[in-house]
């Protein structure tokens, strides 16, 4: 079975986008387990009224808890979920219709991977990811949170709660630390994420290598700073 994990802060506008998407799986052994960290909008609300409505409506879950952030409730997630894979999934993300069926069918075939990967669009912005070797992996940030992860490969500690940025590439650089393992590529567009969630700071690649001075380019040199330093890249 797949848990299907999904931290949500105030995106009671999105999340029955999310929710309706999952329900469209071809792939249907799975849990949908809502982690709201603390939302204000109605978002319990909005989950309980499609719930309601699901034809799935017993393989949902809701848990609420105090602001902490999404690490923190992703991981809170990780101990209500009971399947054997992992998918973090964003609130303001749409599924295509057979993505869990693709990373699924790709981790089946590779036993010797810990997670499968798409590209994926951010509003009409495309992100190819491609293979990603164990020198690309530590080169920077390249694999989305949303991928599907063998639960026997994810760190013990879970994600790390006190890392605000690159929570995503601090895990895929745990889990090769750890395991020694990397992930395999599905050469498909799987997702599509919405303008105004976790990657809403994204510039252009030239801002971070001709324009220093930018707020948003110091907060990212200064969060990669902290991940480096983690795991011991320095270069």
């Amino acid at each position: 079975m797949i848990s299907i994990i999904i931290p949500v802060y105030n995106q009671a506008d999105k999340i029955t986008a999310t929710l309706k998407s999952i329900e469209l799986q071809t792939f249907r052994d799975y849990e949908v387990v809502v982690v709201n960290d603390g939302s204000t909008d109605g978002v319990d609300r909005v989950f309980g009224e499609f719930a309601k409505n699901s034809k799935d409506k017993n393989n949902y879950y809701f848990i609420n808890q105090e602001n902490k952030g999404a690490p923190a409730a992703r991981n809170r997630g990780v101990k209500e979920a009971k399947g054997d894979y992992l998918f973090f999934c964003d609130a303001d993300a749409v599924l295509a219709s057979d993505a869990l069926l693709y990373l699924f069918q790709a981790l089946e075939k590779n036993t010797q991977v810990a997670y499968a990967y798409s590209s994926f669009y951010w509003g009409k912005k495309f992100f190819k990811v491609g293979n990603i070797d164990a020198e690309k992996l530590k080169a920077g940030p390249c694999i989305h949170t949303m991928s599907l992860i063998r639960r026997s490969d994810f760190p013990d500690n879970g994600w790390d709660e006190s890392i605000k940025k690159f929570q995503d590439w601090d895990l895929w650089l745990t889990i090769y630390k750890e395991k020694g393992k990397l992930g395999i590529f599905v050469e498909r567009v799987l997702f599509k994420v919405s303008p105004g969630g976790t990657i809403s700071s994204w510039l252009p690649s030239f801002a971070y290598k001709y324009l220093p001075f930018l707020k948003k380019v110091k907060q990212y040199n200064q969060a990669l700073k902290v991940v480096k330093e983690k795991h011991g890249l320095y270069f």
